[in-house]
């Protein structure tokens, strides 16, 4: 019964130092997203894409912009390990001239913290019009 009740420990032991091993991992397709010059009114929805490159599901749990004119999504759901996720960002178009802003992303990965970048010029219609 003493062998028993070790091996049981034994493997358990195995089983929980292989768990911890377990992390998630998010890698980016680009961390700065390019407006360029747009149209004062344009569309300002845009894209993060990431990858779960980890061996756990990756959660996102908190992504929040530099200031109010940037409104970021986060996935709902967890990643699961080698799928693809997104960061939506909405940029308000109706405020011309340039765009620096910051988005940060709040995850389980083992880089808990990720700055990504938003820029580019918002110009009145009549000026791209010339």
């Amino acid at each position: 019964m003493k062998k028993i009740i070790m091996i049981l420990f034994i493997s358990f032991l195995g089983t929980t130092i292989h768990a911890q091993d377990a992390k998630a991992q998010i890698k980016f397709k680009s961390e700065v997203i390019d407006y360029g010059e747009i149209a004062k009114g344009s569309d300002g929805v845009r894209k993060f894409e990431f990858t779960n490159t980890g061996n756990a599901p990756l959660i996102v749990s908190k992504v929040y912009s530099s200031c109010g004119c940037t409104i970021p999504k986060k996935p709902e759901n967890p990643i699961a390990p080698g799928e693809t996720g997104f960061i939506e960002v909405k940029y308000d178009t109706n405020r011309v001239g340039p765009i620096r802003k910051t988005i940060t992303v709040n995850s389980n990965a083992t880089e808990s913290t990720k700055a990504l970048k938003i820029k580019g010029t918002i110009l009145e219609k009549s000026v791209l019009e010339n």
